[in-house]
């Protein structure tokens, strides 16, 4: 491509793949966002539009007006089909809006647009464009997951300016895009997938979807770290962007809010993959608990939050003694630079050492706590797996450990004990100040207002049990 270009004597511009910006020759280093080895030699967009293509019909109108000459009628939201799909967006989905959905390769993400056009093809008129997929392949899978056939109507297309003459012709009030990265525009001789296709492509369909009221659906491809692949502005450009995670050794898919314009950010949504399809979990907290037949060592149950679910997880942890010089310290599920912290808080205030100890923290069922709310929950485990004692089964356990070693008050302190008690505990070691106003039928709320006093209970605890 690049040769070619050169024949001809287009311009090569380097963009930046974080930040967007351009630069006449390549660097090391991003000017604009100090980025390093982001910049991707590019073409020039050549001036005037080649494709035949009106495009002022696809931009709004501008005029300066009044904020009070604006409606301000309530948003019209359309449900997905799916309860756990519209708690994620907010609540359903937004004319106009448009989402953009990310996850690994595999995971379900057109197995799940799928089954929500297909829930939308009874009452909406739908439109689903496939850049990588042939049509006997989309139809295959419609039928395998029982998809009502006579009303999904399906477009193979790659062209952009192709896909909204189409759209404009069909009219649908929901559209997906599969995916943005197979998608280019003839305005740009770069080759589809690179940062200018993708921008430019992103471009020309938000402005569609904003002018028609359409919602809209991009599928996008992510790197080996999990990040979005392409420029940055490309999350700046949509209103939602999602993630679709999930092991491969697992069937459990959680489907995750990190921006949402017209709903919470970390909202949540939890989807199991069997045979025709994905299915909803509408009890998060059972998946994520693994109830031991016997109690054991190292092993305790937090209230975690996710946007505006609280969720029950299962915090294990395994304390042994270490060999080499410097003991490891490996938490999957949370920040491994937190545990480090909350040891020598330990350490400090309570004269606890495990400076020759290798500790281990996982977060059961592939979950991800990123709330300092599970402080509390891995001191106890970790004092757990120390002493081989169990904790009691019907303790759950949350709270903020500072510095100082005071245990701080989390936010909705009170939902999650009325979800505890909801699934049964009896115990709540909580910080003070998240202590119940008003008593919970079945639960017994034990306050702390330092990490001493944590581990004074454990003790008592311990020696209440007898030898």
């Amino acid at each position: 491509m690049n040769s070619k270009a050169r024949a001809k004597g287009a311009k090569l511009l380097f963009n930046c793949t974080e930040c967007g910006a351009q630069s006449s020759k390549w660097s090391g280093q991003c000017g604009a966002c100090g980025a390093w080895n982001t910049l991707v030699e590019d073409v020039a967009r050549p001036a005037g539009n080649r494709s035949g293509l009106n495009l002022e019909a696809f931009t709004m109108a501008s005029e300066v007006r009044s904020i009070s000459e604006i409606g301000a009628d309530d948003e019209v939201r359309i449900g997905t089909g799916f309860s756990e799909l519209d708690r994620v967006l907010g609540g359903g989905l937004v004319q106009g809006s448009v989402v953009l959905i990310g996850g690994d390769p595999g995971i379900g993400k057109s197995t799940l647009l799928t089954q929500t056009m297909g829930a939308l093809s009874n009452t909406v008129s739908t439109l689903y464009v496939s850049g990588e997929e042939s049509p006997q392949q989309v139809s295959l899978r419609a039928r395998r997951l029982g998809m009502p056939v006579d009303r999904l109507r399906l477009l193979a297309e790659t062209e952009v300016e192709r896909i909204l003459v189409l759209a404009d012709r069909e009219k649908p009030r929901v559209m997906v895009i599969d995916s943005i990265q197979t998608i280019f525009t003839s305005q740009v001789q770069s080759a589809p997938g690179s940062v200018s296709q993708v921008r430019e492509s992103a471009a020309l369909l938000v402005q569609y979807a904003k002018r028609t009221g359409a919602a809209l659906f991009l599928v996008g491809h992510v790197t080996k770290e999990g990040m979005l692949a392409g420029p940055r502005i490309l999350e700046h450009m949509v209103d939602t962007v999602l993630y679709f995670e999930g092991d491969v050794d697992s069937r459990f898919r959680v489907l995750r809010a990190v921006k949402n314009r017209f709903g919470a950010v970390n909202e949540m949504g939890v989807f199991a993959m069997v045979d025709n399809g994905l299915r909803e979990v509408s009890n998060p907290s059972a998946i994520f608990l693994s109830r031991h037949e016997e109690a054991v060592s190292g092993s305790v149950v937090m209230v975690t939050r996710e946007g505006s679910r609280p969720v029950l997880v299962e915090i294990q942890s395994l304390v042994s003694e270490s060999h080499a010089p410097n003991p490891r310290r490996l938490a999957v599920g949370l920040d491994q630079n937190r545990l480090a912290i909350l040891l020598a808080v330990l350490q400090r205030h309570c004269g606890i050492a495990m400076y020759d100890q290798d500790v281990f923290v996982n977060v059961v069922g592939g979950m991800r706590v990123s709330e300092t709310a599970a402080d509390l929950a891995v001191v106890m485990a970790a004092l757990s797996s120390l002493r081989n004692q169990p904790l009691p089964g019907d303790l759950v356990v949350f709270g903020e450990i500072g510095l100082a070693g005071e245990v701080r008050p989390v936010q909705n302190g009170q939902e999650r004990l009325r979800e505890a008690a909801q699934h049964g505990f009896t115990q709540a070691m909580v910080p003070k100040a998240n202590a119940a106003r008003k008593s919970i039928k079945g639960l017994t709320v034990i306050p702390v207002q330092s990490v001493g006093e944590a581990a004074a209970y454990f003790q008592d605890c311990f020696a209440s049990r007898g030898p």
